[in-house]
C-alpha cells in the first residue's frame, strides 16, 4: 500500500505543483464535512475544496445521478449537439438566479466563466475597457489575471496583461484605503468608482467586475449599500455589472447567491466551484439581449456542458431545495461568527472577524494598533490544526487571514470541535510570542 510520503514524493517529481502551502496529506475519501487520508486519519474539512463541495463530500443523490448518467452518455460536445442534462440545467439556472438573467454559457471552470463574461461584455457594448476592484481575484488565466487586483504571487512575472483595465479601491473596511470608519465614510470606496472611470479610463468602459464577497482577498465583505451606490454610477453610463459568484455562490453566504444580500441586480454573472458538487463545471449567465450578442464561433468549449457534470449540478440543486441548505447556512454562519467574536475577546492575535454565512475570514495581526499582518502565525495555525484533525484555509492580500469555508452540511458539533482546536492553537502560539 502506498503511503502519504510515496504520493507526495511522486507528485513533487511528476506534477507542476504551482501552488502555495499544499497540505502534506493525501486525501482518499470524503463524506459530509469529513475527509480521510491514505493512512486512515480523519479530518473535519473547514475549507470544502475552496468552497466547492457545498452539499458535502459525496452526497448520495449526486453520486447516484452521476452513475446513472455515466451509464448513458459521458461526453457530447456542446457546440456540436444538444444534450439533455445541459438543456435542463440552463433552464434551472434561469429559475434561481437574480431577475433578468436568462441565457447561459456552460464551461469547465470559474476562470472560463469569467473569460466568457469579459468577452461578451465587450461584444455587446462594443467597448474595450474594464474596471475591477483592488484586492480582487478572478482566476489564473491571462485574461482573468488582467482583472485581478493583486500583484505579488498572483500577477508577478507573467505579463503583459490585457490593456484597458482600471482598478478601484476595494471595500476593505478593516484596512480602509481612505483611513475612514464605516458608516461615517459615506461609502467613499463605492463613490470612487466614478472617479476611476473619469480619470483612469478613456470613458470606453464595457463593464465593472466584482466579487460580492472577495474570497482570495481575505473574505472581504462590502458594506450593505456598496453595490447599490456603485451601480448607480454604472447605470448612468450604461456600463454592465459583472458579478463573480464563482466562490460565493450556491448557498455559501446564506443566500443562493451573495449578490442577493446587496439589492443590486447584475447584468452578467459567473458561476463555478459549488455548482456541481465537485465536478468540473461553470456557467456564465446573462440577460437574453446580451447573450444574443455572441455570433457563431465567438466562444466555444469542447467539454463545456458535459452531461455528467450537468447531471451532478441538477442533483446538487435538488439537495439545496430539499434540505434548505441556504437557510441552514445562514443560521450556522451566525453561530460561527458569534463564536469567533468571542474568541477575538480572548486572543490578541485576532484583529478582525468578518463574513457572511459559511464564508468567514479571521485576520490575524501581531499588533491591533498597527495591524501588522501575522503571516507566520497563520501558517502555524493551519499546521497545528491539521495535526489535530482540522483543515482550514488561509490567504488574503496580506496573507494573514484564516478562512472558514466548510461544506454547508457541517454540523454544529463539528464546528464546535474545529473552534476548540483553533482556540487552543491560538493560545499555544500566543504563549510562544
Amino acid at each position: 500500500m502506498r503511503t502519504s510520503r510515496d504520493v507526495i514524493e511522486s507528485d513533487g517529481k511528476y506534477r507542476m505543483l504551482s501552488f502555495t502551502e499544499v497540505e502534506p496529506i493525501v486525501v482518499v475519501e470524503g463524506r459530509g464535512a469529513t475527509v480521510k487520508d491514505i493512512e486512515g486519519k480523519e479530518y473535519i474539512d473547514c475549507f470544502a475544496g475552496i468552497a466547492v463541495v457545498n452539499a458535502g463530500h459525496c452526497p448520495p443523490k449526486i453520486v447516484k445521478a452521476v452513475k446513472n448518467q455515466v451509464e448513458r452518455l459521458i461526453h457530447c460536445s456542446s457546440y456540436t449537439y444538444h444534450n439533455l442534462p445541459a438543456a435542463e440545467l440552463a433552464v434551472k439556472l434561469a429559475e434561481i438566479v437574480p431577475h433578468g438573467l436568462q441565457k447561459t454559457f456552460l464551461g469547465n471552470s470559474g476562470a472560463e466563466a469569467i473569460e466568457c463574461a469579459l468577452k461578451i461584455a465587450k461584444k455587446f457594448t462594443k467597448r474595450h475597457e474594464l474596471v475591477a476592484l483592488e484586492c480582487s481575484f478572478h482566476g489564473r488565466t491571462l485574461g482573468t489575471l488582467s482583472v485581478t487586483g493583486q500583484s505579488g504571487r498572483r500577477r508577478y512575472d507573467m505579463g503583459p496583461y490585457l490593456s484597458g483595465v482600471a482598478f478601484t479601491p476595494a471595500p476593505y473596511c478593516y484596512r480602509c484605503p481612505f483611513e475612514k470608519e464605516y458608516p461615517e465614510c459615506d461609502l467613499l470606496c463605492a463613490r470612487r468608482v466614478e472617479d476611476i472611470i473619469n480619470y483612469h479610463t478613456s470613458n470606453n468602459v464595457a463593464a465593472f467586475i466584482a466579487e460580492p464577497v472577495l474570497g482570495e482577498g481575505g473574505i472581504l465583505v462590502p458594506p450593505e449599500e456598496y453595490f447599490e451606490v456603485a451601480k448607480e454610477v454604472l447605470d448612468a453610463r450604461d456600463i454592465l455589472f459583472i458579478v463573480d459568484e464563482v466562490q460565493s455562490g450556491f448557498g455559501r453566504t446564506g443566500k443562493m447567491f451573495a449578490i442577493e444580500h446587496y439589492g443590486a441586480e447584475p447584468d452578467i454573472m459567473a458561476l463555478g466551484k459549488g455548482i456541481a458538487g465537485g465536478f468540473p463545471l461553470s456557467a456564465c449567465i446573462t440577460r437574453a439581449d446580451i447573450g444574443d450578442a455572441f455570433e457563431p464561433g465567438d466562444h466555444l468549449s469542447t467539454f463545456g456542458g458535459n452531461p455528467v457534470s450537468c447531471a451532478a449540478a441538477l442533483a446538487n440543486l435538488e439537495i439545496f431545495e430539499e434540505e434548505r441548505l441556504s437557510e441552514q447556512t445562514a443560521e450556522k454562519g451566525d453561530y460561527l461568527m458569534k463564536r469567533l467574536e468571542e474568541l477575538k475577546e480572548d486572543h490578541e492575535l485576532i484583529g478582525d472577524v468578518r463574513g457572511k454565512g459559511l464564508m468567514v475570514g479571521v485576520e490575524l495581526v501581531r499588533d491591533r494598533e498597527t495591524k501588522e499582518p501575522a503571516v507566520q502565525e497563520v501558517s502555524r495555525v493551519r499546521e497545528e490544526a491539521r495535526k489535530k484533525g482540522i483543515l482550514v484555509g488561509s490567504g488574503g492580500v496580506k496573507r494573514c487571514t484564516i478562512r472558514f469555508q466548510p461544506p454547508l452540511v457541517i454540523t454544529q458539533e463539528e464546528l464546535d470541535r474545529a473552534l476548540t482546536v483553533i482556540d487552543g492553537t491560538l493560545s499555544n502560539i500566543e504563549k510562544r510570542c
